[in-house]
């Protein structure tokens, strides 16, 4: 079983603190007050791993999840465990160092607290508490240079301390960074995935309407260039449909099936006008909803005597389509002898 980043990284710092932790209880000569070192050990120990292994959700907003997350879940550390975090680095190494003696506070296991904080205040950088973290560190400074002085401190485990915090704080940052130009390269190729898509898309719909377009109006097409545009009326009948039917795939494409199709060219043979129109009213509309429509047109057109139809598509929200059919001659509102509204279903979608 394959072991993810974060499951390493808390089992690294779990490892790495308990190992400084045993290196307090190896007691090269005997501790003024073992009672007190042991104490401080116990609760430098609960305190580093609860901030480990303590999670919560990432605040909204924040920066994306980040490898560096392995530790506690990535997420942001509770702010009472980062002030937590600082009263440890302010007590425990004073408690060691009071514990070992004044003839022993050289000792591995005395001066153990420089090593262990600078772990700890890691974790807390980690956990995005970056200046609980310097804080914590400063404090240990102040306590090491005041019980065994700076020049000691500092060969004895505080330039380690600091440099573990800042290339926590180095590291984190870098990651961040990573995943947010991961993040962004993501939406990048998912967008350009869409727009491949649709390009796609687009090209299949135009190969289908110029498959379409060669099967309906290429017959009279080169009939028309063999005979120079001397048809006969049969075959300006057959242009006159042919061309009806191109239009209506370009400008309602939704409300035409072979039935529809084939009642439009009959209305248009008989010498009728049609225009049919679709404003984006069937968009998104269910293939049942598009069947019922449709067969309710096909039987209005083939009932219709008009010799204007107007078939439009809209947006109304209980009136899918609207049929209106006209006399011949006369514009005005007494020529209406077709009215046909197909309702919709709820909302059809």
């Amino acid at each position: 079983m394959t072991l993810g980043i974060r499951t390493v990284l808390t089992a690294l710092a779990v490892a790495f603190t308990a190992y400084l932790a045993v290196g307090a209880l190896v007691w090269t000569v005997p501790p003024e007050h073992p009672l007190l070192l042991v104490s401080a050990v116990a609760v430098y120990l609960a305190v580093t791993w609860l901030c480990t292994f303590w999670n919560v959700r990432r605040p909204p907003g924040e920066g994306p999840d980040a490898v560096a997350g392995g530790l506690g879940g990535r997420s942001v550390l509770p702010r009472w465990a980062a002030a937590l975090s600082v009263l440890v680095a302010a007590v425990v190494p004073s408690a060691s160092w009071s514990a070992a003696g004044e003839s022993a506070r050289l000792e591995s296991f005395a001066t153990w607290s420089l090593g262990g904080i600078g772990a700890m205040m890691s974790i807390v950088m980690v956990r995005r508490r970056p200046w609980a973290a310097w804080v914590g560190v400063a404090l240990v400074a102040i306590s090491a240079t005041a019980w065994i002085g700076l020049s000691d401190a500092l060969a004895l485990g505080l330039v380690g301390a600091v440099l573990w915090v800042g290339v926590a704080q180095l590291a984190t940052r870098l990651v961040e960074r990573a995943a947010r130009d991961t993040a962004e390269l993501t939406g990048l190729e998912r967008a350009a995935s869409e727009w491949l898509a649709s390009q796609e898309g687009m090209r299949r719909e135009r190969r289908t309407h110029i498959r379409r377009a060669l099967a309906v109006g290429g017959p009279i097409l080169v009939r028309t260039i063999e005979s120079e545009g001397d048809l006969d009326e049969e075959e300006r009948v057959q242009a006159r449909v042919a061309e009806g039917s191109l239009r209506d795939d370009l400008r309602g494409p939704a409300l035409l099936d072979d039935l529809v199709r084939e009642r439009l060219a009959a209305v248009r043979r008989r010498g009728a006008a049609v225009s049919v129109l679709d404003e984006g009213g069937l968009d998104g509309m269910v293939d049942a909803e598009l069947l019922r429509i449709r067969r309710d047109l096909a039987a209005v057109l083939a009932g219709a005597t008009s010799e204007r139809l107007y078939i439009r598509a809209s947006r109304d929200e209980s009136i899918a389509v609207t049929v209106v059919g006209r006399s011949a001659g006369d514009d005005s509102d007494g020529s209406v002898d077709l009215w046909h509204e197909i309702p919709r279903l709820g909302d059809g979608r």
